[in-house]
């Protein structure tokens, strides 16, 4: 599976949860409570599918909680060899075409989380759908449909013993297929070795920016966003191709995420695109700022609409852009 300011968060509690009460399923909020404790205390391994856009890949995983950490590493079993281990939700290593995503497109180290059944009943509406069986596990099946058209919606088979997920279906506003992940074997008895944990030869360690500023990323403000979504993660980077620094700031409802990436560019940068694949879409604009003129990247997992309403929102701090 894919948790602000206190103040917020207990007024936001106050004021809508008891109206929302009627559309969400307490069954399903006890459920996603255990989803949320089996990610942190639950120790497995196993092996999974993974489908996106019409294409499958199958993988590996290994997932261990031990005194408080917890250590995972993943491996693509066909196709190009791809590896990654994390620990404590940071990038160790990677290999394969996981090493340009990480190093040149995204922060490699994302905020844990935990869900938060409470704060997602705010932007989805909760309920339990039935049972089903995956993997030789008996599964119950949870819904969250979205409340609005800036977020998709899922459908999740949780395991009955355990919670953790064993099929999770992303869905759009008409209901078609985006994304599919499922397990086709699942431990949950034999905790991962150290050996399990190891990574290969192959795998390179990630190379974190020396000396990384987050305070210029408040110079950067949104006019817009889809109502949940707040700032989680700022970081500012020089990057290798252009020799220039590039601003990103990582959005969060509780449950989608994406990012925004800000770069000064001159006159001959390329068009504006927007392009999706599967779930993902990436939507690139050119802003003219009184800081000068920009390219805003958005990229996440939100429809194509709601990523470009983000990036002509983008504005200089108590300033005004013009597209």
């Amino acid at each position: 599976m894919r948790a602000l300011p206190l103040l917020s968060l207990l007024i936001g509690s106050c004021m809508t949860v008891p109206a929302l009460a009627a559309n969400s399923s307490p069954e399903a909020t006890e459920w996603l409570n255990k989803l949320a404790q089996a990610e942190q205390n639950q120790s497995y391994q196993g092996s999974f599918v993974y489908e996106r856009n019409g294409s499958f890949s199958s993988h590996d995983i290994w997932h261990r909680v031990q005194d408080g950490k917890v250590s995972e590493r993943l491996m693509q079993l066909d196709g190009a060899a791809q590896e990654i281990v994390r620990v404590d939700g940071k990038v160790q290593c990677v290999s394969g075409a996981l090493v340009s995503g990480v190093n040149a497109a995204t922060p490699p180290d994302s905020a844990p989380r935990m869900l938060d059944p409470l704060k997602l009943m705010s932007w989805y509406d909760l309920s339990v759908a039935g049972k089903s069986r995956v993997a030789d596990r008996d599964a119950v099946i949870v819904t969250l449909s979205p409340r609005d058209q800036h977020r998709y919606g899922f459908e999740l088979h949780l395991d009955r013993r355990t919670g953790l997920p064993l099929r999770s279906l992303m869905l759009n506003d008409k209901g078609q297929l985006l994304e599919r992940f499922q397990m086709t074997r699942l431990d949950t008895d034999h905790p991962p070795t150290d050996q399990d944990l190891r990574a290969s030869a192959a795998c390179k360690p990630v190379e974190r920016a020396v000396g990384a500023k987050t305070e210029a990323v408040a110079g950067w403000r949104s006019d817009w966003l889809p109502p949940g979504f707040e700032l989680i993660n700022s970081s500012v980077r020089r990057s290798p191709l252009r020799n220039s620094t590039v601003s990103s700031l990582m959005y969060d409802d509780g449950l989608a995420r994406f990012s925004v990436f800000l770069e000064a560019v001159n006159d001959d940068a390329g068009p504006d695109t927007r392009t999706q694949l599967g779930p993902t879409v990436a939507v690139s604009r050119h802003l003219t700022t009184p800081k000068g003129k920009v390219m805003v990247t958005v990229v996440g997992e939100i429809p194509l609409g709601t990523a470009e309403r983000i990036a002509l929102s983008m504005r200089p701090q108590d300033a005004q852009a013009s597209q």
